[in-house]
């Protein structure tokens, strides 16, 4: 029975945080609060400073143009 429950969790976790549609719905949330956030006085550099990002790529974010991907170079 535990054994059930636990994977049913496990499903759970798995559907809501991997995946390509997941992660764009976690970006669409954390972009609102972003905007959110700006609409309440929060600087862009402080957002951009809090969340490691560059102060463009948030101005991007706010102008509700989607930024660039991040590309990661891989070691061969």
């Amino acid at each position: 029975m535990a054994g059930q429950l636990l994977l049913r969790f496990a499903v759970v976790l798995h559907r809501t945080v991997a995946g390509r549609a997941a992660t764009e719905r976690l970006q669409a949330r954390r972009n609102a609060a972003l905007r959110a956030a700006n609409r309440r006085g929060v600087s862009v550099e402080e957002l951009a400073a809090r969340l490691g990002l560059s102060a463009g790529w948030v101005r991007q974010v706010l102008n509700g143009r989607k930024p660039p991907e991040m590309v990661v170079d891989e070691a061969a």
